[in-house]
């Protein structure tokens, strides 16, 4: 009957009503509880469940505060490139769940997400029943739920390698079931203190939870505390480690034009003697921000360590994953009239790395910013750093998720910053993150770039909007 849903829409719709209606401690107004209520014997129940599909996987296992989804990027790119059927696991996603669990650059489709959770539910809603019973510790979550699907979906699928990002923490993530080839850390800073501590050592050792007894370890941490307690943890358990600044480095080049469509730099990568003394020159990135070096060099660095460990991995796949590798919101230019950028940045590290390639790509073009934040995050700090950078300031909320903080409460934390004597802009307060996007289009009538940031949750909300209204940029 015409105007009537199909049943494959039907059926694709109750299983996203299945999987939204497990716990999410994305879209929890308090987050992710502390580190007490997380526990992988839930994972491992449902896993066992499912047959253990996390015992015939290889993976590459990738922690870190930021950096570690394009690192992930990177890596899977260059191994499709080099001929291995590659899945990549990945979170939180902007639109689509189908982002989460791709295989070869391609997401899971809707029918085959349909399937995944045909085979999960029964077993889910069965542990549902012995939770009850007091039989198991908690009904499975929507994290567990959908990275248990990842790994039966790349399973069926017989892929040769899975890279799994981690999605908090490390220890007591659910992505820490796995049996790993390599795992990879790619940064520490501060973000989740209240899950993961609040120091750097404690949160390094959050992270290097996902470090295994003589499992190969890439490091791309070079401040010396939080790198102190990864080396302490490996040596525990025997794990050979890779270190940036100590067994490979790197060189990083600015890309040669700026002010049009944005280009990456590149990098001149390097491995010590005693390491094998690997020599890369003129490794083009095709992120953009100079902090996406570091990011290629830690890739590098795990794709050659899985070359001395068999696997046929070629230099031109490895310059074809980090120059073709890309994720959506991390400093994405969605048009360029007007010039947009798109950018999941959350935290001071990343703020500080996209002002810096907003420098860097665009110089000291105009700049407008709509802005909005996540409640357990350093606002004030984010703030501090973006408010002398623009020229109009529009302070917004997500939606869609109740973790969001009031605009009235951001203006209060800019007022603040003001008596404080930081530069704040002209500024207006909008309820409405598609009201916000709206008055930043006519503010920025006049040439000036638009730069959307603060949360992830806003980019989602946002990025199909802008990209339905704007033109897509061509290089």
């Amino acid at each position: 009957m015409e105007g009537c849903p199909s049943v494959r829409d039907e059926n694709y719709q109750s299983a996203l009503e299945f999987l939204y209606g497990r716990i999410n401690y994305e879209r929890s107004a308090r987050g992710v509880p502390g580190g007490s209520r997380l526990d992988l014997g839930r994972m491992r129940r449902l896993l066992h469940c499912l047959g253990d599909p996390q015992r015939l996987l290889k993976v590459v296992h990738i922690a870190g505060t930021k950096g570690k989804g394009s690192t992930a990027a990177m890596i899977s790119c260059a191994l499709t490139a080099a001929g291995h059927r590659t899945g990549l696991y990945t979170s939180p996603h902007l639109e689509r769940l189908e982002e989460r669990i791709c295989i070869d650059g391609g997401e899971c489709s809707k029918r085959e997400l349909v399937n995944l959770v045909r085979v999960v539910r029964p077993v889910v809603e069965e542990l549902d029943e012995m939770t009850l019973e007091n039989e198991t510790p908690g009904n499975s979550t929507f994290f567990e739920i959908t990275t248990a699907m990842a790994l039966l979906h790349f399973v069926g699928q017989a892929v040769d390698i899975a890279v799994l990002e981690v999605g908090l923490g490390g220890r007591l993530d659910s992505t820490n079931v796995c049996q790993p080839v390599v795992t990879v850390i790619t940064s520490i800073s501060f973000d989740h203190v209240q899950q993961l501590g609040n120091t750097l050592s404690e949160i390094a050792r959050e992270k290097a939870g996902i470090v295994k007894p003589g499992i190969p370890l890439i490091c791309g941490v070079t401040d010396e505390e939080p790198r102190t307690a990864i080396e302490k943890i490996a040596e525990e358990r025997a794990a050979p480690m890779t270190r940036l600044g100590k067994e490979f480095e790197f060189q990083y080049a600015r890309a040669s034009r700026t002010g049009v469509v944005g280009t990456g730099g590149s990098i001149t990568y390097r491995e010590n003697s005693l390491h094998g003394g690997t020599h890369l020159d003129d490794v083009q990135i095709g992120m953009l921000g100079a902090h996406q070096a570091a990011n290629a060099a830690v890739a590098i660095a795990t794709l050659h360590r899985m070359q001395e460990d068999g696997w046929t991995i070629s230099e031109d796949a490895i310059r074809h994953g980090i120059a073709n590798a890309s994720c959506r919101a991390r400093i994405e230019i969605l048009s360029l009239d007007p010039l947009v950028v798109l950018d999941t940045a959350h935290n001071v590290a990343s703020i500080a790395a996209l002002l810096s390639a907003l420098d860097e790509s665009f110089g000291d073009r105009p700049r407008v910013l709509l802005f909005a934040a996540t409640r357990d995050k350093d606002v004030s700090g984010m703030l501090r750093l973006l408010l002398p950078q623009f020229d109009f300031v529009i302070l917004t909320r997500y939606v869609e998720n109740p973790r969001g903080v009031p605009p009235d409460r951001l203006l209060e934390l800019v007022n603040k910053l003001r008596a404080e004597s930081c530069k704040v802009p002209e500024l207006l307060v909008s309820e409405s993150p598609v009201e916000a996007w709206q008055k930043s289009l006519a503010i920025a009538s006049g040439g000036q770039m638009i730069c959307v940031t603060g949360s992830f949750f806003l980019a989602a909300e946002l990025r199909s909007i802008i990209s339905a209204t704007l033109p897509t940029p061509h290089a």
